[in-house]
């Protein structure tokens, strides 16, 4: 069984560090893909794709498989069922939001949702997680601000983001 994990990653930050972390440890998977949107649907990356990409390979370092998704949306990424058995893991906010995703239940027909949240979403996997509230919103407006990031991110991502200049 693969676990997928997919997002803008504009920053990849704590919280989806837990969320897989919880996944791989939690849900009965063999491996974690780690799908980095190359262009994503719902809300343009301030961060360009190569960029989100290297930052994504050092906060998943050790916790699975990183790749660059050519999809627009999720439906295209696993229509076809090209994982095999999987599920597409999401944190509760976007569980909340899945009926407004792309053909959901296209998406469903290949994969299965795994939500990590104490709450149940009928059709879906739960599984726990300990992860704080951040949003890459958040930590884009910090950084613009020139204020510290170090406690939401993981280091190496702070580091890239300081080194490349992002969101300033």
């Amino acid at each position: 069984m693969i676990g997928l994990l997919g997002g803008r990653f504009d920053p990849p930050h704590n919280g989806h560090v837990a969320l897989a972390r919880a996944a791989v440890e939690e849900l009965p998977i063999d491996r974690l893909v780690v799908l980095v949107a190359e262009r994503p649907s719902h809300e343009d990356a301030v961060a360009s794709a190569e960029d989100r990409l290297r930052m994504a390979n050092a906060a998943f370092e050790g916790l699975g498989e990183v790749v660059l998704d050519p999809h627009t949306y999720t439906v295209d990424a696993v229509r076809g069922g090209r994982f095999g058995d999987a599920y597409f893991i999401v944190g509760a906010d976007q569980a909340a939001a899945f009926p407004t995703w792309k053909e959901p239940d296209e998406i469903l027909r290949w994969v299965q949702l795994a939500v990590g949240s104490r709450s149940g979403h009928e059709g879906a996997v739960t599984f726990d997680l300990d992860s704080p509230d951040i949003s890459g919103t958040d930590i884009r407006e910090r950084v613009a601000r020139g204020e510290p990031i170090e406690d939401l991110v993981p280091p190496v991502v702070a580091r890239i983001i300081e080194e490349r200049g992002l969101y300033r």
